[in-house]
Parts: structure tokens; sequence; C-alpha cells
């Protein structure tokens, strides 16, 4: 046992046995003593996207926490397999930090696991070389990752498929790709089942921008198995909380296609440990690894690469 195992492996027995009363006392305490400067800047950042829940000292609403504590109660043992099934350390000692800070407010751990030398998604060590690739790009926002792509593995694509669902946004995508050939641009949402989704514009950004089903949606949602019929290699997800269901609805691509996966998996807090084994679950022979572009005082910018 290293010391990365032996630290996840104290974590996880703090967690077990603990009791949810007592964790939630922990974090709390742990909270109350970092810094005033840093503690208004969470707070705020926790109430702007309300992806995690809301923290409001003066009211005693501590939902953030309480959100964290049943995650990391009721499912140990999922994240325990996780760690189990992660291919490298780099991804072991990145999911130990992201705990870590949940329950102890470890920005140190999480600041030397943040990725320096590789685009996000694009890790040379683990997609080395890209070739004839049929890429899928969900939530696309303004073409920014498809430009990543192209920036570290050339034009020797064959096609690329790019997705998003904010009209404005949906215009700047197709102006930044217009000049790159076998690009299509869509104007819909990517989910489990055909259907019409509604767009809920963020206050902070556009690319926060999430979505609900509505009958009476203006913004049309596909699955990908009905929408491409082509072989995919390559699908890239972050799709502000909708990527179970945009993985759940290309479930044909994955056990048939086996295509690389790049996904976000901080948008919800199960996400982190759930994503992995759905995907396990439809194809057993994927193999896990985590990378993080996030900041080191809360962990998001969380993506799991799937091979």
């Amino acid at each position: 046992m290293n010391q990365i195992d032996l630290k996840f492996a104290l974590l996880l027995n703090e967690i077990r046995t603990l009791s949810k009363q007592e964790l939630y006392h922990q974090i709390r305490l742990s909270f109350a003593n970092i810094s005033d400067v840093t503690k208004n800047n969470m707070i705020k950042f926790f109430n702007q996207f309300l992806y995690w829940g809301r923290i409001d000292e003066k009211d005693n609403n501590y939902e953030e926490i309480e959100l964290k504590v049943k995650e990391l109660k009721e499912h140990v043992d999922d994240f325990e397999e996780l760690y189990l099934n992660l291919e490298d350390y780099r991804s072991k000692k990145l999911l130990y930090a992201i705990l870590n800070n949940w329950v102890h407010y470890d920005f140190e751990t999480l600041r030397e696991v943040t990725e320096k030398c590789y685009d996000d998604y694009f890790d040379l060590d683990l997609i080395p070389a890209c070739n004839a690739e049929v890429f899928v790009d969900l939530g696309a926002y303004t073409g920014d990752s498809t430009i990543s792509f192209l920036r570290n593995y050339g034009d020797s694509y064959k096609k690329i498929y790019a997705y998003e669902i904010t009209p404005k946004t949906y215009q700047e995508l197709v102006s930044n790709l217009r000049d790159y050939p076998n690009v299509v641009c869509y104007l819909k949402g990517v989910g489990d089942k055909k259907g019409s989704i509604s767009v809920v514009n963020s206050m902070v950004d556009a690319s926060a921008n999430t979505v609900f089903i509505s009958d009476d949606g203006l913004i049309p949602m596909v699955t990908l198995d009905e929408d491409i019929g082509e072989k995919i290699t390559i699908i890239k997800a972050d799709v502000e909380g909708f990527e179970q269901e945009a993985l759940m609805g290309a479930v044909n691509h994955i056990k048939n296609d086996h295509p690389k996966l790049l996904i976000s998996v901080y948008h919800k807090n199960e996400d982190l440990w759930k994503i992995p084994k759905m995907i396990k679950e439809l194809d057993p022979t994927y193999k896990f690894y985590l990378r993080y572009h996030g900041s080191n005082v809360y962990p998001t910018e969380i993506t799991l690469i799937a091979i």
C-alpha cells in the first residue's frame, strides 16, 4: 500500500465510522474554519450555480453540506469501487483530493492534481493520436472544445457533430466552425428520449445554461442512437447535469462502437461514481481515468476519460 492508497482508505474509514449527523457537524466545523474571503466566495459560487445546493448562513441553511453528507454516507462503497477501477494513481489521487475537499476543505491536494500540461478532455498520454475520428461534441458552446480537438490532433478527422442548445450561442458556434470541413452544427439537446426542451438561461454565463423537458419546448431533443447513423469514435459531453441522460441515449453506440468517452462528472454529486458505473454496465471493457482542470477551492471541471 502506498501513501495515496493509505490516505484514501483512512478517509473512507472516517466516513464509514461517523454517523450522518457527526459527519455533517465535522464538515460544518471545517467550513467555519476557512478564511472569510474564501468562505464568502464559495457561498456566492454555490448560490449562483445551484448544482450542489445552497448555503445561507443567516438562515442556517447548509443544503450544500447536507447533500454532500448524504452522497458520502449512502455511496461510500460506490466511491471505493470507483477508486479500485481507476487505472492510474494520478486519477486515484484526484478522487482522494475531491472527497477530502468535500469533508475537510483540503485545498492543497486539489492544487497538486490540477492539470497544467494538456487541454481539458485531450490528455495526450491517454489519447496520443486521432485518425479518421467521428467526434461528437455535446454542449459545444461556441466551439471551444472542438477547436481544442483540432489544435491537438489536426485535420485528420472524418466528421465532427457539434450540439448546442442556446440559440445565440449556437450562432457563435456556427460562425467559429464555418471554415472547417465536415463539421455539422445542430441546435438540439441530446438526452435519453426524443422530445423537446426549454432552456433556462444562467445569470452567470451562457455556458451554464440548463434545460428541462417540456412538451412545448422550442429546442428539439434527440438521442445519439437515433440522430447519428454512422459509427462514433469519440463523445465529449459537458451538458450541465444532463450527462447521464445523454449517455443513456447513446447505449447502442457505446455497446457497438466503443467510442472514447470524455464526460464531465461534477454537475451532480452522484455523477462522480454513477456515470462510470453506468458505462461499466454497458461495456465492462472500458478503462477509467479522471483529470482535473478546476480551481483548488471547490472541485469542478472534473473529466472522466473512459477508453
